[in-house]
């Protein structure tokens, strides 16, 4: 049995009677009474099996393997339970445990491999898992601000070492997750945020060599195409031209429900580059883009050379810049819901990485309010009406308390066949 000791400080003990008969105490240190009870149920729980009169509770056998190592080696020493044992693995362990395991798009792999490179060279491959502490994970995340990393690559390798290391606890090859707690912060980067506008996006497509990279431009400023898996995904079939919409696949999306496929408009601005690649297409050619399919062409460096050819300084993000455009474009003329369907992203995400403030909306904002017209004059001859209407203090309308109408005093005859009522004129047939 237990019993729970409260020193009057918020240090908490409880007095267990240990399987050798002795009375001893586990120190708690500073918890509330209701902690300190729950605490008290399952070191109970655990007297009770030591003395063999029962098994473990599933729920007290969950909270055991959760507590942590300091907490474990206190009630092993009173022969509760067995005392855990120390593994010895490292780093370099985890690691390649996780990327054996890992099951990501080729580009995401890649993406966590820079994290795997950090780690192995703030740490060293040899470094044992129970010495990393929360302190070390900060540090390393200090580490890579003095390297000069923006703060959303370091957020960014912040979470995935944080999966990394949650894979290790749950592979019992570490307590706890010393990075749990470190900050992650925002993945977006205002700073490389660029609309490219119409002007600069029609040099470009004059500085093109051929219609394919006319249309693997004009498919990322105008179609919104994350660029290059979807544009090398689209075949011919997927076009629908009697609907004025393209069947757009998502590998990077296809994992969610519904995020296989989804459909895009067949903008005018998109339209006659895609019907000038079809009329140029062979016979039987299956794919849009027929160039540029192998996976190690670099489309970046081909389209900043064109870039420069135009006379335009390239943009921070080459690709990602134009679906930014294309999406704040978009959601001035359409619903947000929209876009984000047409373009395959969520309203977060859209509001996170895509939507931007560009000058003009500035010059919208500060623009003169165009004026209204009177009411009187756009119709005199209602508005006649009901200034004569509201008189509540004459009980008739006559010539002399009618307003002044312009025009043709004669073309507003009907007035006079009004009777005036306390709401107004009650319209009568004319002959």
């Amino acid at each position: 049995m237990a019993s729970i000791c409260d020193d009057g400080s918020g240090l908490k003990r409880i007095l267990v009677i240990c399987p050798d008969g002795d009375l001893r105490p586990i120190r708690l240190g500073k918890m509330s009474m209701k902690q300190a009870k729950t605490f008290n149920v399952f070191v109970e729980d655990l007297c009770a099996a030591a003395r063999g009169a029962k098994v473990v509770e599933n729920a007290t056998a969950d909270w055991l393997a959760d507590l942590d190592d300091r907490m474990h080696a206190r009630l092993a020493k009173l022969g509760l339970v067995k005392p855990r044992k120390r593994t010895n693995a490292t780093l370099g362990k985890l690691l390649s445990a996780f990327f054996e395991t890992l099951a990501v798009k080729p580009g995401t792999a890649t993406t966590y491999k820079q994290t795997r490179t950090l780690l192995e060279r703030h740490f060293g491959e040899d470094k044992l898992l129970s010495e990393i502490t929360p302190l070390d994970c900060d540090r390393w995340r200090q580490a890579m601000r003095d390297a000069g990393l923006a703060e959303a690559t370091i957020s960014k390798r912040v979470k995935t070492a944080r999966e990394v290391f949650r894979q290790g606890v749950r592979w019992k090859m570490l307590s706890e997750n010393p990075s749990a707690d470190v900050k992650a912060g925002s993945q977006t980067n205002k700073a490389r945020m660029y609309f490219v506008g119409r002007d600069e996006a029609q040099k470009v497509l004059d500085a093109c060599t051929d219609a394919q990279w006319k249309l693997l431009f004009v498919l990322s400023r105008y179609g919104g195409l994350r660029c290059p898996s979807e544009h090398l995904m689209l075949r011919w079939v997927d076009v629908d031209w009697e609907k004025n919409r393209i069947l757009v696949h998502n590998p990077k999306t296809e994992h969610h429900e519904g995020g296989s496929c989804r459909f895009v408009p067949l903008f005018p601005e998109l339209r006659p580059y895609l019907l000038k690649a079809f009329e140029q297409a062979e016979e039987g050619t299956e794919y849009i883009i027929s160039r540029c399919r192998n996976s190690k062409t670099n489309l970046r460096t081909q389209m900043e050379r064109i870039i420069k050819r135009a006379g335009v300084k390239p943009w921070p993000k080459l690709f990602h810049n134009l679906r930014s455009t294309r999406q704040t474009e978009l959601t001035e003329k359409f619903p947000s819901h929209v876009v984000c369907a047409w373009l395959g992203n969520s309203r977060a995400v859209a509001q996170d990485h895509y939507l931007q403030v560009t000058d003009a909306h500035f010059v919208q904002a500060v623009a003169e309010p165009e004026k209204k017209p009177e009411p009187a004059a756009q119709n005199p001859a209602r508005s006649a009406a009901a200034t004569i209407g509201n008189d509540q203090d004459t009980a008739s309308a006559t010539n002399e308390n009618r307003p002044e109408l312009p025009g043709d005093p004669s073309s507003y005859q009907y007035l006079h066949d009004m009777p005036v009522t306390p709401t107004g004129f009650e319209p009568v047939s004319r002959p």
